[in-house]
């Protein structure tokens, strides 16, 4: 006879082991499907580090919801035997005063008590060398930032859910998934087989469009390159200690963000542009990129860290989902009570991983959380499109 789940998870990404972690611990049946092969099996594949802080511009409502993920990451480390999942550098928000970047950052450290610094032009040159901003840039330097290595927490959060009793079935693509008659369950489809469950919990990265294709939110999937390069004069000035994580908006609103060179000489120094990618889909992106890519990013790097631009290592591209007003969803879905959807992170959700699982499994088991997830409601007023991305260099 077929095993019905409490909990069937779509996705075992970031927000999905998360979640059947979370699951799990709470004494839960939970089958877990994913298309692609376990974390630890793609720890070959470049560093995919994404940075994690507290002040976060985007709104000052993320504030309680990162101090959580703080938190659950110790008890990750505690739990999986994986201590440094988060490494802690130091974070520095730059532009001009008016920025997002900027002010959004300033907003929400003051609204929530979070310690901050803001530093002139000629301070940010003094304590971080490797960067040269203009006289009227400024920073905000957050202490508690650094970044949070994405594969290595999924593959910790896996092996806890395991331990606790999911099932979880990777190299196994879900085909789609239906709400069943009356709301009284979900049924999900595979090349392999279906699967029956109480309830479900859709986490589907880049391939939201195609597996939730009723949820009424405009998904945007663009191809997004990132760069590892290796500076002109060797690391020193761009070593954790030395160098933060960052994230800096020129005066057209483009976004470069990058880190330290935590993984020494054999890493480099990882840099990214923030949105500037053609839409794609995950099947159809070009995953080789352009000379002319790379020369856009060294070309941007001469003016603000003059010595990064030394030896391109190497570079990848990746697909990232976002939403109009580059706030994910989190919630029910609009048409299936049954069903909890988390999706259109964009780049940036893997530091709100840990508690975003620990909100899936509240609102998939108790239909609420108390943790605040109005911004994201499924349900909410987007704006109005402001017209195409820019596109990306390409030739």
């Amino acid at each position: 006879m077929a095993t019905t789940y409490d909990v069937a998870v779509i996705g075992l990404g970031s927000m999905g082991s998360a979640a059947a972690r979370q699951l799990a611990s709470r004494g839960r049946r939970v089958l877990g499907l994913d298309s692609s092969a376990p974390a630890p099996e793609r720890r070959g594949e470049p560093d995919g580090a994404q940075i994690i802080r507290q002040t976060c511009f985007r709104h000052p409502d993320y504030v309680p919801l990162l101090r959580r993920s703080y938190e659950l990451w110790d008890a990750v480390d505690h739990e999986s035997g994986d201590p440094g999942l988060i490494t802690v550098t130091g974070g520095l928000m730059l532009g001009r005063p008016d920025s997002r970047t900027v002010a959004g950052s300033r907003a929400s450290a003051e609204r929530w008590g979070l310690p901050y610094e803001v530093l002139g032009a000629t301070e940010i040159r003094r304590r971080f060398p490797a960067f040269t901003p203009g006289p009227g840039e400024v920073g905000v330097f957050e202490p508690s930032a650094g970044l949070v290595r994405p594969a290595a927490t999924a593959a910790a959060h896996q092996r806890l859910a395991e331990r606790d009793g999911a099932d979880l079935r990777f190299a196994e693509p879900v085909a789609r998934w239906e709400a069943l008659p009356g709301g009284e369950g979900v049924r999900v489809v595979t090349g392999r087989a279906s699967y029956t469950a109480d309830r479900l919990v859709v986490c589907p990265g880049a391939w939201a469009p195609e597996l939730l294709p009723g949820l009424g939110v405009p998904l945007t999937v663009e191809r997004q390159v990132q760069h590892w390069l290796e500076p002109r004069d060797g690391l020193g000035p761009f070593l954790p200690g030395r160098h933060p994580v960052f994230v800096w908006e020129d005066r057209e609103r483009v976004r470069m963000y990058g880190f330290p060179a935590v993984d020494g000489p054999q890493g480099g120094v990882k840099t990214a542009f923030f949105r500037r990618g053609r839409p794609c889909t995950p099947e159809s992106m070009d995953r080789a990129v352009r000379p002319a890519e790379i020369a856009e990013m060294s070309g941007y790097l001469t003016t603000r860290l003059p010595q990064l631009p030394g030896r391109f290592r190497r570079a990848t591209a990746a697909p990232r989902t976002s939403t109009p007003d580059e706030h994910f969803v989190l919630g029910a879905h609009p048409e299936h009570p049954q069903v909890t959807v988390a999706c259109g992170f964009s780049g940036y959700g893997a530091m709100l991983a840990p508690v975003v699982g620990e909100i899936l499994a509240d609102l998939s088991t108790s239909g609420s959380t108390a943790h605040p997830i109005s911004l994201f409601n499924p349900r909410r007023e987007l704006p109005l499109p402001a017209g195409p991305i820019p596109s990306e260099v390409t030739s």
